[in-house]
């Protein structure tokens, strides 16, 4: 039986910091599925296609990898897929803290779906997607924030 986890977000973009937590999640889950979630209340920056794009770019060659969009909670589209393990990245503390409060909600909600938090190595902790799109705002280059080979749609 394959151990599949999934690793929700919006990836608004997809960053550097992103792609090391998936890695390391491949080394605990045969498959990790990739999920972005449909926020009907925020606009993204880049729109769905977009973040599946450059997701796709970044996993090329991955093996056990699939990407998803979804619209709901996180935990409803576990019991969908059944999916038992949900993958979290944090960068600090304060990452850590949202995670855990999201977590336990998460568990009283479906007591059977784990929450497993893993923090980013350190060499990407002060990447961040906010940070991503202010460069891009500006005409900025993004090549050491993204993983290598993504190319991100010129900004509108």
């Amino acid at each position: 039986m394959k151990s599949i986890a999934l690793f929700p977000g919006s990836f608004d973009p997809f960053t550097a910091g992103h792609l090391n937590i998936l890695g390391r999640a491949l080394t605990m889950f045969d498959e990790v599925v990739v999920a972005i979630g449909i926020n009907q209340d925020k606009r993204g920056f880049f729109d769905n296609d977009q973040k599946m794009d450059i997701i796709r770019q970044a996993t090329n060659g991955m093996k056990g990898v699939q990407v998803i969009e979804y619209d709901g909670l996180t935990v409803d589209i576990c019991k969908q897929m059944n999916i038992h393990h949900i993958v979290r990245g944090v960068r600090n503390m304060l990452d850590f803290e949202n995670e855990r409060a999201i977590a336990d909600a998460n568990r009283r909600m479906a007591p059977d779906i784990e929450t497993i938090i893993i923090p980013t190595a350190q060499e990407f902790a002060h990447i961040s997607s906010s940070a991503v799109r202010d460069i891009l705002k500006h005409h900025g280059d993004t090549s050491m924030f993204v993983p290598q080979g993504v190319i991100l749609p010129p900004v509108k």
